[in-house]
Formats: C-alpha cells, structure tokens, sequence
C-alpha cells in the first residue's frame, strides 16, 4: 500500500513559497571562468583570459591516457600511485599528500576541516590579501566562515605586516598566494619568516604555489622549505598551470599528518579520476620536458614585460605565467578594445586587466595592443 498523503488527506501545502538557500550563498561572489575570445573574420582570435598553457599536455600524457578503458569502475580513492609519483619527485612522504579535484579542490577540501560556522553561532576567519584568487571568499562563505581581507600593497604584493595585524583569536587559517593571482608578485623568503613567527602555532597557513614552476626570483619563497620548519604549513600545487591538465581537475596539499588526517576526513570521494591521475603521473614521468615548456612560456613573459615596460606601462613584477595591468578606471575599455582584436582577456573591473601568456602570435597581439591603448 502506497504512504503518499496528498494534500487533500491533511496535509496542505503552501506553493507561494520560495525555496531559499543559506544566508551565506546568497552574500557569495559570482565565479567568473575566462570567456573565449570573439570569432572575427579574417583574423585567428585567441584566449588569453584564463592562465591556461596552450600547448596542453606532453604528447607523452596523451598516449598514457589514449585507450583508457576502465570508467566503469571508481578510482582508487586515496590516489596511491600518484601520490607515491608525487613524493618520489618532491622528496616528501606519501602519506602527507592529500589529491583533490584541482588545488581549487584541495583548498576547499583545508578550509572545510578547519574553519566554518561553529555551534554557538560564532564564525571562525580565514585571512588573505585581496586582490588575489576570486575563488578564496566563495570557499571561505561555503564553509560558514568570515573572509578577512587585507588590501595589497601598490605593487601587488601582500601586505604582511597589515595582514600579521588582523590576526585575532577567531583566525583559523590564513592564505598565501605566491605567486599572487592576479597581480603576479612572490612573497620573499625572509618577509615570510617574519611573518610566520608572528601566527599563532594553532593557525593554519596555506601557500598556495599554483604557478611554482615559472617563478625565476631566486629570493621567492619555496614552499616545501617552509613545510619542513613550520607544523602548521599547508602547501597548495595543481597541475592545471604548468602540466597543461586544467582539464583534468587535479591538486594536491602537502601537510604533516597532524593536518592531513582530518584533511582526509575532508576530501571528496572518488575527486580525482583515473584519467586525470595516469595523466598527471605521466606528466611527472617527464617532468625536464614540462619544465622545458614552462621555461618558453617565462621567455615570452620576459618579452612580454620588456616589450611593456619599453613603452612607458609600470606593472608590478610578473612570476607567473600571466602580467598585471593596473588600469582601474580603464579596465573595461581595455577589455573591450582586446576584444576588437580578437583576444580574450580577464578584466577585474574597477582594478586591473589580467592577461595570460599564450601562443607567440597572440602575445605579439597583446604587445602591439598595449601600445595603441597608451597612444588612444
């Protein structure tokens, strides 16, 4: 016998009612991806507004994935060989690295174990500098907690004197974005020990190294160093940036297990496939041929800056694979005239334009694009 009681049994229903999320997702900032360049006639248009690598995987990662017939069963959930893969080219153990669908993955999966709203009604903060990665205040409101943001300096580093300031008892975890997307600065070595010998041992500091591989500042920090001298170091690292997997969605932070046996509790099932895993450990397998790549995209970032600087633009130092220009007012003009030119960039309205380094032809573009907006 059926159990369904229609409301003509006694039990009425209200339809004029809205079904409402959270608080807290109705005060979330929107996510928004790089949009794909215009398609214009007569002229290859191309996408520089989400710091992608265009030349995607080694052909090496393609054969190790071509074939793959196994997506009728789950993956292993605890990613062994890769981590394995990872602690064999990193010289950390296994067992404190933790996979996720994305570095993005691997940070929601850090400020879900260890910030949110607690019984009592209370928010614990999460502390980083702004601007930096506009998925930080959507994780940190997902999770119940309170971003806590300290603006940059003029050059597009952080502030870390302001920011060691902020810190209060309810400070929880703290972000680090070197280097900082998307402004493009490092944090220096010395600048973050000073700041790490001010943050209590119980808050949990997290350097996110998306873009490691194309850093050249010798003084930058190193984050694994860090996580040697410091238990409460979480390290951030994708391989969407330099292994050309954006596709994939893998991740990883490197922790002490006093962090990653709840970052364990944390992390989301089955988040890293198969696919995305027998890629990554291929990609790992030929790391000198990654870092080859990486360094011609740093060449044509070089060129890029010098090119820039040549005509009069002041940008703050570029360490990733992507150039800031600071054109507050301006940036939506500037994201349209890109447009007109068929390149795609990623305008953060009222501050700055972000521009990835992609193929030769379009950063060339990009060069002589600068130069017609100073001369308009």
């Amino acid at each position: 016998m059926s159990s369904h009681v229609s409301p003509s049994e006694g039990v009425s229903a209200d339809h004029g009612q809205e079904i409402l999320p959270r608080p807290a997702v109705g005060l979330l900032p929107k996510y928004t991806a790089g949009k794909p360049p215009r398609v214009l006639e007569g002229l290859t248009s191309y996408k520089l507004s989400s710091n992608e690598v265009a030349l995607g995987p080694l052909p090496q990662v393609r054969e190790a994935v071509a074939g793959f017939d196994g997506f009728n069963r789950y993956p292993d959930p605890l990613v062994t060989q890769l981590r394995e893969r990872i602690a064999q080219a990193f010289g950390v153990p296994a067992e404190d690295v933790v996979t996720g669908a994305g570095s993005l993955g691997a940070l929601i999966q850090i400020i879900g174990a260890f910030a949110g709203q607690n019984p009592d009604g209370s928010q614990d903060e999460v502390l980083y500098a702004w601007r930096s990665f506009e998925a930080y205040p959507i994780c940190v409101g997902l999770a119940g907690a309170r971003s806590v943001q300290i603006p940059l300096l003029p050059d597009g580093r952080h502030d870390l004197d302001a920011m060691a300031s902020a810190i209060t008892d309810s400070t929880k975890v703290i972000l680090l974005c070197t280097p900082n997307n998307p402004t493009g600065p490092v944090l220096r070595t010395q600048e973050t020990h000073d700041f790490l010998a001010k943050v209590p041992s119980n808050v949990l500091v997290v350097i996110d190294e998306a873009y490691v591989e194309f850093v050249r500042d010798p003084d930058a920090v190193k984050g694994l160093e860090f996580l040697e001298r410091y238990p409460n170091v979480v390290v951030l690292r994708t391989f969407s940036k330099a292994h050309g997997l954006a596709g994939l969605r893998v991740g990883y932070s490197v922790s002490h297990p006093e962090v990653t046996q709840y970052l364990r509790l944390s992390a989301t099932p089955f988040a890293v496939s198969q696919v995305a895993e027998r890629a990554a450990i291929a990609s790992l397998d030929h790391l000198p041929e990654v870092l080859e790549r990486v360094d011609g995209v740093v060449a044509e970032r070089e060129r890029v800056i010098a090119a820039l600087e040549a005509q009069g633009w002041e940008i703050p130092q570029a360490q990733g694979n992507f150039v800031w220009l600071p054109l507050g007012e301006e940036t939506a003009r500037f994201a349209e005239l890109a447009g007109t030119h068929g390149l795609s960039v990623r305008a953060f309205a009222p501050e700055g334009v972000r521009v990835s380094i992609g193929e030769p032809e379009a950063n060339t573009r990009f060069i002589e694009l600068c130069e017609e907006f100073r001369r308009a």
